[in-house]
């Protein structure tokens, strides 16, 4: 593609910039994606959970916040115990959640991030409306490798 620039070299940047309709979420998602590996149509990305041998399959929303958890990984993670409901383990740097709703009411499977500690939190039960979490995705099968009541390691990376 040809562009002519007749004016000054500010017009023709400016240009070019509004041709290429850069966007934050998109470069968060070339980034994560690596192109397009792991990511559906609908801008989903499939991810694998493994625990002690035992891959788990779950699927990440198409939302900034989600984009950027895909940014760290393969990521190896502690996750602990909370409130016999859920899974947690510090980040190694907070999320993005521009755009993300105010609160959310977690559901057992759903991969979610809790911005207010910085933490990921998977749910292995229901949980009431909770003001500054974020969903991240869900869990494509059952959760019950989480059922666990020590602290276990848990390596998260984009499937192939």
């Amino acid at each position: 593609m040809r562009l002519h620039c007749r004016k000054t070299a500010l017009n023709c940047i400016a240009a070019i910039g509004a041709m290429l309709a850069f966007t934050p979420g998109a470069m968060l998602s070339a980034h994560a994606q690596g192109g397009s590996k792991g990511t559906s149509e609908d801008g989903s990305m499939k991810i694998r959970i493994i625990i002690e041998g035992q891959a788990l399959s779950a699927t990440l929303d198409d939302s900034t916040a989600a984009k950027d958890f895909a940014s760290l990984l393969p990521l190896d993670l502690t996750l602990s115990d909370y409130a016999s409901t859920e899974k947690v383990s510090d980040l190694p740097r907070r999320l993005s959640t521009d755009g993300a709703p105010r609160s959310y009411k977690p559901s057992a499977g759903d991969i979610t991030y809790y911005a207010p500690w910085g933490n990921l939190a998977i749910f292995y039960r229901g949980f009431s409306d909770s003001a500054g979490l974020v969903r991240l995705g869900a869990f494509d099968d059952g959760v019950e490798a989480l059922r666990r009541d020590q602290p276990f390691k848990a390596r998260f990376e984009v499937a192939e």
